[in-house]
């Protein structure tokens, strides 16, 4: 294997200005480089880029901690900031929570022992907010609250819930349900004793989707529309979909439900269900979906969607990483008072699109 003395010999110059060029590092004149770089063709020389990457502190990879890549919204989402983050020089690695046992801790001891230079956390964790701020590394937040200091990116999801309710309310709603996780989840601070259930404060919940539920039934009641909400299990349970959407819809003849609000799966799920029993979409029944993924276009009849900028939110977390990488090496070289890292925007809310379907009237 050639290595980088051959190149010296090669070129007739000292091991160390072959690795100033490889590095990239330090004043070499440009007949040396390119008598280095000549030398490197004639030989057929690649780099190390692992070690070039150690040298420079650096491993140009950021690990994305997602709950599955199984669901659509968490696919859709990932193949953006796996765009996003390209574009900036960063490859990506992704876990899955659920399909890979302890992935997120041995995430974050890679971060640790800098195997790689940041996370974005996608996923919902039992940690506390000290865990992740005392990591001291890059750590961008998707659809989370982790800790003061760690940004939060994600849309304005109480602007989503007010444009669901709008359009139902418009369009003479009387019973709404909505599908969607376990509430418990949402309300995980209080759950886990850290908040009293009595006073629960928004702005102290790792979930800010909650925002999107609370708007919708708070709307919803103000206008006297009745509202309910049907658990279908944790985001990767399918099948609690399926049970789900098939209880909601038992009550269009027997409690006047005539509309259904939930992801893009379960509303997908919803309008096969409802054309398979009879019932006219969106007659008798309306259906609203919830992210705007491609599963929109595949359930039978178009969906009428509140979307999500997926591009946009990717770009901002890409943004955040790449600054968050900045900060932390313009810390490590000392940097003067007229180079201060720039500040983080600690929440960051992406705007909605209301886009309409075939499943509303």
């Amino acid at each position: 294997m050639v290595g980088m003395r051959d190149v010296a010999k090669k070129a007739g110059v000292s091991l160390s200005t072959v690795s100033l060029v490889v590095n990239g590092n330090g004043y070499v004149s440009n007949d040396m480089r390119d008598r280095v770089r000549k030398a490197m063709q004639a030989l057929n020389y690649v780099p190390n880029e692992l070690a070039r990457n150690l040298y420079h502190d650096r491993t140009n990879l950021v690990g994305v901690i997602v709950p599955t890549i199984r669901h659509p919204f968490f696919a859709t989402f990932t193949a953006h900031l796996q765009h996003a983050l390209a574009a900036q020089g960063l490859r990506t690695m992704l876990c899955s929570t659920t399909d890979e046992t302890d992935g997120e801790i041995q995430y974050v001891d890679m971060l640790r022992r800098h195997m790689m230079d940041g996370i974005v956390m996608c996923a919902h964790t039992s940690h506390p907010g000290d865990y992740w701020t005392s990591i001291h590394r890059p750590i961008v937040a998707f659809d989370r609250v982790l800790g003061n200091g760690i940004s939060s990116i994600g849309s304005d999801h109480e602007q989503g819930g007010r444009l669901i309710a709008q359009m139902l309310i418009r369009n003479g709603a009387r019973h709404v349900v909505m599908i969607g996780g376990p509430r418990d989840q949402f309300f995980d601070l209080a759950v886990r004793g850290e908040v009293e259930e009595g006073s629960f404060d928004l702005g102290k919940t790792t979930f800010p989707t909650v925002r999107y539920y609370l708007t919708l039934e708070q709307e919803l009641t103000s206008a006297g529309v009745k509202y309910e909400y049907i658990e279908a299990g944790e985001v990767m349970d399918f099948a609690g979909y399926h049970r789900a959407v098939s209880r909601a819809l038992d009550g269009v003849a027997t409690d006047g439900v005539d509309a259904v609000v939930s992801s893009d799966i379960g509303a997908a799920f919803c309008v096969r269900e409802a054309l398979s029993r009879g019932i006219s979409i969106p007659d008798e029944l309306q259906v609203v979906a919830y992210d705007g993924t491609y599963l929109t276009d595949l359930a039978g009849m178009k969906l009428t969607a509140v979307a999500q900028d997926f591009s946009a939110i990717a770009q901002s977390a890409a943004d955040h990483m790449v600054q968050a990488i900045a900060n932390e090496e313009a810390a490590a070289a000392n940097a003067s008072r007229k180079n201060i890292p720039k500040p983080f925007e600690p929440n960051v809310l992406i705007p909605m699109t209301l886009v309409p379907g075939d499943t509303t009237r």
